[in-house]
């Protein structure tokens, strides 16, 4: 039991690292929370601090989520509820981050990562999906939905357990809750492309 709750702890502890936060603070000395869309995930550092720091961002973020899991597989390949609840407690980490008072990311990046490390095949798919959404309507929330929405069906198809593609539709529900002001302003033809107003300071 003890063992399981280091497990969980450190894994929450890691996707709650708020790396956009951190960011946009040490480059910039500004508080992501309040520029911008006001979320402290990597879109929001992309569009309002600069490219490169978005994409560092990204990169961070989907390390987050792919280094507990990963490590959990390596050590206990036979435990898929040890490996399910990880990935579980290391999304939320990031969604509801201890250091920002509960108020994190929306869960792509570091769900990305997570897959990642349980399906790169399965999130391959869901990359290309995203990349098609994005090059051709320009929305980073509508691309990231429909890559939410294609990933348990990828793992459906790719034969993984049923434990993991029922996890994987439970997540992907959660991300597409979490854009539902996104997706009121696509309704509403209000929502921010890709591209937008960096800050200056």
């Amino acid at each position: 039991m003890l063992k399981i709750i280091i497990y969980l702890l450190l894994a929450y502890l890691c996707g709650a690292i708020p790396f956009g936060y951190i960011i946009a603070k040490v480059f910039k000395h500004v508080d992501i929370r309040t520029i911008g869309s006001g979320n402290p995930g990597a879109t929001n550092v992309y569009r309002t601090i600069s490219k490169p720091l978005g994409v560092l961002t990204l990169v961070l973020d989907l390390l987050k989520g792919f280094i507990p899991v990963y490590f959990t597989v390596l050590l206990n390949p036979g435990s898929v509820w040890l490996i399910i609840a990880v990935a579980f407690v290391t999304i939320i980490g990031h969604i509801f981050t201890v250091f920002l008072n509960f108020k994190g990311g929306k869960g792509v990046a570091t769900g990305c990562g997570v897959f990642l490390a349980l399906n790169p095949l399965a999130i391959l798919i869901c990359v290309l999906v995203f990349v098609l959404f994005l090059v051709i309507f320009r929305y980073v929330s509508f691309a990231s939905i429909m890559a939410a929405a294609t990933l348990p069906v990828s793992l459906y198809f790719l034969n993984s357990v049923t434990e993991i593609v029922i996890f994987a539709t439970i997540i992907s529900i959660l991300v597409i809750v979490r854009h539902i002001s996104n997706i009121k302003r696509l309704l509403n033809g209000t929502e921010n492309k890709i591209y937008g107003t960096k800050v200056t300071k």
